[in-house]
């Protein structure tokens, strides 16, 4: 810490209103003010570049990614085929009838997000929502093409000019070629991303892939470049829900005030005065990045998305001026309100910065700050265990554990069985055997639980114990019209319950569908 004696540097005081400040929110239907996000820096602005980059990256360049499954499969390695109804992930093939697989996947989703917003709060929103993640690379496209938060002002409140049409062209201009590129991303995880690329180039796509670029274009160039915060404060339901997230040792952005006030931009003369101030210098700096529009000041506001950008330009005033980081931080309500006793002297007078510090100078070791074991609670661990079990335990072995084989049976009604000529009678059934693998396989059909029958099919021929031999194509499904037939001597009248088993014995995969035979009642 810098000695009273020594100049500490000048930190810039910013002209800086947070307009949508719960001091001063606008009635719901007021007109917007604009937001201009001063460029931060710091840790956690680095870290949203990050992750910036590599969701983007995973966007634009997951449909283009290759993954060999043989020759009668696409080798596309993440395909939404609408038109075989498939689903591929690299290794893993979901069919419709396995939807509760996309459906588990996001119960897991959603349990996460609870995960995450009891530990930390909206981090989500802060760093990996795709609204947040489009909003930044636009305002990176605005600050390159017009600078950064006050010469956008400026431009913003001069009057039209070749120079400001200019300006404004190019950053149009360039948000459009990202939200195009945005929903033509989009719609190679729909097809073969290299043909339908050539085919949407040339013209020949189908209309359907021009309409939901044009939709996806329009809604992000809407969203993130003109709407921005209002998508996140109006249209957004989780800032409402989120409340019910959080509880007192749930990390969230905080401004300490109980180290903070009372602020003052004169602290050398307050103090050549005898008046201890605190160490907010009141320079504006955090509602100057904040993209919201709000003051974090002003305490906890559902237009906080926890993107720390407040964080990064406090310490970066703390540095300048030789004090402590963390005036603005992630804290615990637990962790303030302790906090906030010491610097009131348990709440019976007004916060006094000298009881939050040592004779030294430095900031007292009674304070409490953030532990890791508060992260681990009945909560936490509840939504982790909850998560660990529909993820690992349930979806997991059902993915290891599913057979590529299905068997469905529809038994002829009409008529429901035929006599022969040699006494004995023959039901009729229409059966579809399904291959779930990419690959041709042949199964073998044979029954259980019906004495003395034997099955035929036109076009099939029978192995040596009587099973029909029924190749399959890959991911295709084949219907079959099989006869069972069984003599006079071993039927039993009324309905005979038995199973029909198709069996892959390459793989030792089989599917089982009980069905009945029907054979006529004994006349009373």
């Amino acid at each position: 810490m810098l000695d009273e004696t020594q100049t500490k540097p000048e930190v810039e005081t910013l002209d800086a209103v947070a307009v949508n400040s719960a001091r001063i929110r606008q009635p719901l239907y007021a007109a917007r003010k604009k937001v201009f996000p001063k460029r931060a820096s710091g840790n956690f602005r680095r870290f949203k570049w990050i992750v910036m980059a590599i969701t983007l990256a995973i966007y634009y360049l997951t449909p283009w990614l290759r993954f060999d499954r043989g020759p009668y499969a696409h080798d596309q390695a993440v395909l939404i085929d609408l038109a075989n109804r498939r689903f591929y992930f690299f290794f893993i093939e979901i069919w419709p009838q396995e939807f509760f697989f996309v459906a588990g996947l996001l119960v897991m989703a959603g349990i996460g997000l609870f995960l995450v917003t009891s530990v930390v709060g909206r981090a989500w929103c802060g760093y990996t929502c795709p609204q947040t993640v489009w909003v930044d690379l636009f305002l990176v496209v605005e600050r390159w093409v017009e600078g950064d938060r006050n010469a956008r002002m400026k431009l913003d409140a001069a009057p039209m000019s070749p120079h400001k049409l200019w300006l404004r062209t190019v950053k149009h201009s360039i948000w459009i070629v990202i939200a195009v590129a945005t929903g033509g991303a989009w719609i190679f995880y729909f097809a073969d991303a290299p043909t339908l690329l050539h085919e949407v180039m040339t013209g020949a796509a189908a209309p359907v892939a021009y309409i939901t670029v044009a939709i996806l274009t329009a809604t992000t160039y809407a969203f993130g470049g003109l709407m921005r915060e209002q998508v996140c404060t109006y249209m957004c339901p989780w800032p409402r829900i989120q409340a019910v997230m959080l509880d007192e040792t749930s990390l969230t952005v905080t401004y300490n005030d109980w180290r903070g006030e009372p602020r003052g931009r004169h602290q050398k003369k307050a103090a050549a005065t005898g008046v201890t101030a605190g160490d907010c210098v009141d320079c504006n700096a955090c509602v100057a990045v904040c993209p919201m529009g709000i003051d974090i000041r002003d305490g906890q506001q559902l237009e906080c998305i926890s993107c720390a950008l407040c964080i990064d330009a406090c310490d970066g005033v703390m540095d300048k001026l030789g004090k402590e980081r963390g005036l603005i931080s992630y804290a615990t309500l637990n962790d303030y309100n302790a906090n906030m006793a010491i610097a009131t002297a348990g709440g019976i007078q007004p916060i006094t910065p000298s009881l939050v510090r040592t004779a030294e100078g430095k900031l007292s070791p009674a304070l409490s700050c953030v532990k890791p074991a508060t992260l681990l609670r009945p909560r936490t661990l509840l939504y982790a265990g909850l998560w660990a079990l529909l993820g690992i335990g349930l979806l997991l072995t059902a993915l290891v554990t599913r057979n590529r084989v299905e068997i469905n049976v529809l038994r002829d009604r009409n008529p429901q069985y035929v006599l022969l000529s040699d006494g004995s009678i023959r039901n009729g059934y229409t059966v579809k055997l399904l291959n779930m693998r990419p690959e041709p396989r042949a199964f073998t059909l044979h029954m259980e639980g019906l004495a003395g029958a034997s099955m035929t099919a036109a076009g099939l021929e029978n192995d040596a114990s009587g099973a029909l031999i029924v190749p399959v194509e890959p991911d295709r499904l084949r219907t079959v019209k099989v006869f069972v037939r069984q003599p006079s001597t071993d039927a039993t009248p009324g309905a005979v319950s038995f199973d029909l088993i198709a069996e892959d014995r390459g793989s030792d995969e089989q599917s089982t569908y009980r069905t009945s035979f029907e054979t006529p009642e004994i006349p009373r």
